[in-house]
């Protein structure tokens, strides 16, 4: 399983949806400001190249991980 990560104020409506049509699941993590909101996709191995393909086309910014970084882990990359 693949983790790809993307702040939620770079994505319009219309990403968002496509997104979550490739993922299997899709969670939102929500903070509090001043941090921002991130959207975590799930996406099974095989569709790893083609999900990540979209995203680089489109011009989106991601992290990607092999593990479901924790709350604590996601807050702590944006100290």
């Amino acid at each position: 399983m693949w983790y790809f990560l993307i702040k939620q104020n770079t994505l319009d409506t219309g990403q968002y949806q496509a997104l979550q049509k490739r993922a299997l699941l899709t969670e939102v993590e929500l903070f509090n400001e001043p941090y921002e909101n991130w959207y975590v996709f799930s996406v099974n191995k095989d569709d790893y190249h083609t999900f990540m393909d979209h995203l680089d086309r489109a011009g989106i910014g991601y992290d990607l991980a092999t593990e479901r970084p924790t709350r604590d882990e996601m807050l702590a990359r944006m100290r």
